[in-house]
């Protein structure tokens, strides 16, 4: 796709944009839900790209951004239909309307799902918000849409976008480590390469999702609270803990907060796309276990925009890294818990199970007992693997599989 934008050729953005394209002209509405600035913008203009590379004429496109002021007249579900059917009227053959940013259409299912009835067209929205089709919603709309979730860069795409060549180990090497610390937000490329500067847009990003989608949609009153819980979430990710602990550690601050609350803004940072939970699975119970989760983020340079860049964290970030990689390949993960131990991921998928533990360096005797001592004890058959930095091949140990990390983000 050699289109430009702002006189820079736009990036394809490969991986999704075909799963995307596989629905072109299917009788579904798509629906791409990610946190903001992830790309979803983005991804509508290759979408529309890809359309007018089908023959599509341009006047067929109908694009609309609800972030714009421009668009203003229509955050409500009757303007709209009104304006896209005018604009529909007297064109021939099917329409496309992509619109990015539906949830701050007021009733925007009502208008979508009579365009479905009365046009010939093929509808594409994105949205910032991962329960926007719960409830009543999804009954509304029932049997009518797939959702997409999309995610900021995945290493591989990060490299694609900095124009690092995978067969330069040095330069590959040296572009995870940029991306350990600054992540994947997509517009991060197009700034200087000034710490300042990434540190700044970063800090934005955060700083809109927490007031727009967070703290305006939940209407929540102490929006101080709420990023003292965020702040205290990033700065343990990866390790198990509950709200409890959350709560006791506030109230030590000096802030007094109920379980509950912490748990409800939890759901709200959740639904914002800025946090997930990977629940604990008890391997010999065979059940998943209520509360004492982990938590990780959406994209890790949102712990840097906040707390900086921590050597002594990379542990971590990196698991946090893994984590998002098997959520873009469409794993639902779990952490396993092995007696008093802990396997950092369960990721299945259909019929699939994997075991993984993620650590930085097999550096010493004691760590790689760790490691591979809860896998060797699950009892089962199922792939195991062990993910680290290390450079010299581990190999085979006991069946269980080693790769280097920055090797597995780019199988």
């Amino acid at each position: 796709m050699k289109e430009t934008q702002g006189g820079a050729a736009l990036k394809n953005r490969e991986l999704f944009i075909k799963q995307l394209v596989q629905y072109i002209d299917t009788p579904v509405i798509k629906i791409i839900t990610g946190i903001r600035r992830c790309g979803k913008s983005y991804l509508l203009k290759l979408l529309a790209t890809t359309l007018r590379e089908r023959g599509v004429e341009s006047e067929r496109i109908i694009q609309i951004d609800f972030e714009s002021l421009s668009f203003e007249a229509y955050r409500h579900y009757r303007p709209l239909y009104d304006h896209i059917m005018e604009r529909a009227k007297g064109l021939e053959g099917k329409v496309y309307i992509l619109m990015d940013e539906i949830q701050e259409v007021e009733q925007w299912e009502k208008a979508i799902r009579s365009f479905a009835v009365d046009l010939d067209c093929d509808i594409y929205l994105t949205g910032s918000n991962a329960h926007m089709l719960s409830g009543e919603l999804a009954t509304y709309l029932t049997g009518r849409y797939v959702e997409l979730e999309l995610y900021p860069l995945s290493f591989r795409e990060y490299l694609d976008f900095y124009d690092v060549e995978a067969s330069r180990k040095s330069d590959v090497e040296d572009a995870f480590y940029e991306y350990v610390r600054y992540g994947g937000f997509p517009g991060l490329h197009q700034l200087p390469r000034e710490e300042d500067i990434k540190s700044q847009y970063i800090k934005g990003i955060y700083n809109s999702v927490l007031l727009k989608d967070v703290v305006q949609r939940n209407s929540i009153r102490d929006p101080e609270l709420l990023e003292r819980v965020l702040v205290y979430i990033m700065d343990n990710i990866g390790q198990i803990f509950s709200a409890k602990r959350i709560a006791d550690y506030l109230k030590s601050q000096g802030k007094s907060v109920g379980v509950e609350s912490i748990y409800n803004y939890i759901a709200a940072l959740e639904n914002a796309m800025i946090l997930y939970t990977a629940k604990r699975y008890d391997i010999k119970g065979k059940k998943i276990l209520e509360r004492m989760e982990k938590y990780f983020l959406v994209d890790q340079g949102l712990r840097y925009g906040m707390l900086g860049y921590r050597q002594n964290d990379i542990a971590q970030l990196l698991e946090n890294i893994v984590f998002l990689e098997l959520l873009r390949r469409g794993y639902r993960v779990h952490v396993g818990k092995e007696g008093d131990a802990e396997i950092d991921f369960i990721a299945e998928k259909k019929q699939e199970k994997l075991y993984i533990q993620v650590t930085y360096l097999l550096a010493t005797e004691a760590v790689v007992e760790r490691e591979y001592g809860p896998l060797t004890r699950t009892g089962d058959s199922h792939p195991k693997m062990v993910l680290s930095m290390d450079r010299i091949p581990v190999g085979v140990q006991g069946g269980i599989t080693w790769m280097n990390l920055v090797d597995f983000l780019l199988e």
